[in-house]
């Protein structure tokens, strides 16, 4: 295994009595897919909160790339390139898909919102916001509103304005939440066309994309990862079945 490009040790966050994340430790080496999975409550989008940047822990570190990153903020994770996506779609409805890529690639420029209007005919922003696009598949669609993009393609442009930004390792939370088999299907080929680009670690519920997609999977239950390994390995842990995968996922 090549060295750790993530590293987590001892990471807690508590609310009030709940103990969200328990002393999580991790490490995800550069290049790799590794998916979080466990029941509703299991502290997942906490610890995924955690390592953007978005919460502070209470105790434990976070190295990213050899620099402790514990305490930086987001945008700072950003830059060092440390990036997410939500659960919830967060594009700009209203703009086309084109608009939504430019306005990432002026953002991470550092340029302000408010020279939007004439940044709409600036090349530097639209040339390679037009070739992220077409690295995900939507060059045909960048004209089309975002509010007419079917969901599985929010999602994807979502994705592309975090690639603007050249990260080396995406941080996906829930990112087929709200989708139907067939959009599914094409949002784990999207991905598996990420895999190896970028490191990767995805929050998921949906176990046909978990199982497709992960080099190694870890499983929270209560704020603890109680199980990491290769997605074989996984599944015939019996301490993972009795707590979260269950019956139908016998080998």
């Amino acid at each position: 295994m090549s060295e750790a490009l993530l590293e987590i040790r001892g990471l807690t966050k508590r609310f009030g009595g709940l103990i969200a994340t328990n002393e999580v430790n991790l490490e995800v080496p550069e290049g790799e897919t590794h998916a979080i999975i466990g029941p509703n409550g299991a502290g997942k989008t906490t610890l995924i909160n955690q390592l953007a940047g978005d919460l502070r822990p209470d105790a434990g570190a976070i190295h990213f790339a050899g620099r402790n990153i514990t305490h930086l903020a987001a945008p700072a994770r950003s830059l060092l390139g440390l990036a997410r996506s939500f659960q919830i779609t967060s594009v700009f409805r209203d703009f086309t898909a084109l608009d939504n890529a430019a306005l990432a690639v002026q953002a991470h420029a550092g340029h302000s919102f408010r020279f939007w209007r004439p940044a709409r005919r600036d090349l530097a922003l639209r040339e390679p916001a037009r070739a992220i696009l077409d690295s995900v598949g939507l060059g045909e669609r960048a004209h089309v509103l975002a509010a007419n993009l079917a969901h599985g393609e929010q999602r994807q442009l979502e994705i592309a304005m975090v690639l603007v930004t050249r990260p080396h390792c995406l941080l996906l939370d829930e990112p087929m939440a709200g989708m139907g088999s067939e959009e599914s299907q094409r949002m784990i080929r999207f991905l598996g066309g990420l895999k190896g680009r970028h490191t990767i670690v995805l929050v998921e519920h949906d176990m046909d994309a978990v199982f497709a997609l992960a080099d190694r999977i870890s499983v929270m239950v209560y704020g603890r990862i109680i199980a990491t390994g290769a997605p074989k390995e996984v599944r015939a842990n019996p301490e993972v079945r009795e707590a979260y995968l269950g019956e139908e996922t016998t080998d």
